[in-house]
């Protein structure tokens, strides 16, 4: 079983940066991949970003390709979300889950989830 506690969400104006971070734990947690969904109001949980546990394959959708970085730090068991160039379609809840990278779409297929963090960004 994986825990998992993410941080750094809040308001942004438009334009602006923000990291998030999602802290692992658990027996098992270091055999799974990280990834990153979000959820606008009224809208469906979306995929956004999945990364292995090497640091060395990433995945991420066309909608923050270019704007969002996720990176992996193995020594502290916690994956990091560099959001930047914010938009306001970016205002979600964001979402960590540990799980494993799959050849479908999308392709991060979830085990485990975080709380959820909230992201607002501002016009």
């Amino acid at each position: 079983q994986v825990q998992l506690v993410e941080s750094g969400g809040g308001l942004v104006q438009a334009g602006g940066s923000l990291r998030l971070s999602c802290a692992a734990s658990g027996r098992t947690a270091r055999n799974y991949a990280m990834g990153w969904f979000r959820q606008a109001p009224g809208k469906e949980r979306e995929f956004i970003v999945a990364i292995n546990r090497s640091g060395f394959s990433t995945s991420y959708a066309d909608s923050v390709k270019g704007r969002f970085t996720i990176s992996v730090d193995n020594t502290k068991n916690t994956a990091y979300l560099q959001m930047n160039s914010l938009k306001p379609e970016d205002t979600a809840v964001y979402y960590c889950a540990s799980g494993n990278i799959v050849p479908f779409r999308p392709p991060f297929s979830p085990v485990g989830w975080g709380q959820g963090t909230q992201v607002t960004v501002s016009s």
